[in-house]
């Protein structure tokens, strides 16, 4: 996949026809929850900001709130899959569950057209909320390792789903306005990188209408509620798990020189490590290697036979990636064989995923489609990041895919937190919080202006 710089949208991609869109949009958004403003009903106005927007079903905040409540680990997301199952039965979609597990697909179909997929995730995180929050989750579950572990959505898939629910609400009462067969899926395993690899596995591309189109959008603590972001290529960035065990030759601590110490040689390598990014690449093109944990030994006095690490590795190149991680594993033995060490390290990737590609195109229709809806001021191009997503495996199986970012930071204290020289907390921080009506509003309303413009015409050859 060839790699793409960062490029501004098109003006001649933003001045799209007002008059047939804002009918559209005024019909989602009138079903969906009371009256559309009336700057939607006007051809030739401006596209309106957010905050003119018709208010949040009570009910999707309760739903919402109910979601936020009782998260579920990365693949045990069987009540909130038969939640958002039966929301999209009480809509009229063609609902069928335990797709690569929990996943969950409906389709809702209306005439010749174009067929999108909208995309959510299920699952939530092994994180102690602390945001003291009054809907505050205290869920407490077994991880897969038998251990018990709080749960929160501290990532916003949470958010995610409301939003999710919200459009397609308003895209089966606003059938009138647009043609074609809606695909909704709900993704488990997110979190761990496996539910879009098992539902494409379970034949998501094959049991049900291939799309021609696969929308997403994720949540931002770095965007303000109420706005939006849009980049073009490269959104994330791959990921790799990497575990590796380094052996020595266990003995009392007095007397070192009987051993081989396995945890000199892990901070060796730990520090040699860092030279992959800093030596070993084209500084022009981005890596990242973070060694997360490191664990050997149980007493002080004693040295122990081996000390294990697990690292991330962030890349977008694909060559770029295979050279860190050859190099981690060459730079892991030579490590050990200058010690002495009695066998090699063990290197194994044990959790993977591709680097996460917005078709340029295709990004440039959505961006068109959020300015209309949201305002100008409200839709910004934002840099790529570091972080990854499973989302990618829908691009790499051959349909053009957008993942877009969904503001849910409180404006104010963000920009009080950057006034400061910091930010607020991140996902996947106990801290995490998203402003929630705003954010709500905002997603509800942007995802369904995406998709009216996907399914209300057909796109330029």
């Amino acid at each position: 996949m060839p790699r793409t710089g960062r490029r501004s949208l098109p003006a001649a991609a933003l001045a799209l026809a007002a008059a047939g869109a804002a009918v559209l949009l005024a019909a989602a958004v009138g079903a969906g929850a009371g009256a559309a403003s009336p700057a939607l009903a006007a051809a030739a106005a401006p596209a309106p900001a957010v905050a003119a927007a018709a208010d949040l079903d009570p009910d999707l905040i309760a739903f919402y709130i109910d979601l936020h409540k009782n998260p579920e680990l990365s693949l045990h997301e069987e009540k909130t899959a038969a939640k958002l199952a039966e929301r999209l039965r009480k809509l009229g979609f063609e609902v069928t569950t335990g797709v690569g597990g929990t996943g969950v697909v409906g389709v809702l179909r209306n005439g010749a057209g174009p067929t999108v997929m909208l995309r959510t995730e299920l699952d939530a995180l092994p994180v102690e909320e602390k945001t003291g929050l009054p809907y505050a989750s205290t869920v407490k579950a077994k991880n897969d390792a038998g251990l018990e572990v709080p749960v929160d959505h501290a990532c916003g898939h949470d958010v995610h789903m409301a939003v999710w629910a919200g459009a397609a609400a308003r895209m089966a009462q606003a059938r009138s306005g647009w043609h074609g067969t809606l695909v909704l899926i709900a993704q488990p395993a997110e979190e761990v990188v496996k539910g879009a690899k098992a539902m494409l596995a379970d034949g998501l591309f094959s049991r049900f209408p291939k799309p021609d189109f696969v929308v997403a959008l994720h949540d931002s603590p770095r965007v303000p509620a109420g706005k939006v972001s849009y980049t073009p290529g490269f959104i994330l960035a791959s990921s790799d798990s990497v575990d590796v065990t380094i052996y020595g030759k266990g003995g009392h601590g007095a007397s070192p020189q009987s051993t081989v110490d396995p945890v000199v040689i892990a901070a060796r390598t730990v520090v040699a490590w860092q030279t992959i990014v800093s030596r070993e690449k084209d500084p022009q093109e981005p890596a990242v290697v973070t060694v997360g944990s490191i664990h050997g030994g149980t007493k002080h006095n004693i040295i122990p036979d081996e000390v294990k690490l697990q690292l991330t590795v962030r890349t977008y190149d694909r060559a770029v990636r295979q050279r860190v991680l050859d190099a981690i594993a060459r730079i892991a033995r030579a490590e050990a064989a200058a010690a002495g060490a009695p066998r090699e390290p063990t290197v194994a990737v044990v959790e993977s995923t591709p680097a996460t590609y917005n078709d340029p195109k295709l990004t440039a229709r959505v961006a068109a489609a959020l300015v209309r809806r949201l305002g100008a001021d409200n839709v910004v191009e934002a840099r790529a990041e570091m972080a990854s997503e499973d989302f990618s495996e829908y691009g790499l199986a051959g349909v053009p895919a957008v993942m877009f970012r969904l503001g849910a930071a409180n404006p104010e204290a963000l920009a009080k937190a950057r006034a400061a020289g910091g930010e607020l907390p991140s996902l996947h921080s106990s801290l995490f919080a998203p402003d929630r009506d705003p954010t709500l509003r905002t997603g509800v309303a942007a995802e369904t202006a995406v998709l009216l413009d996907l399914l209300g015409k057909q796109p330029a050859r």
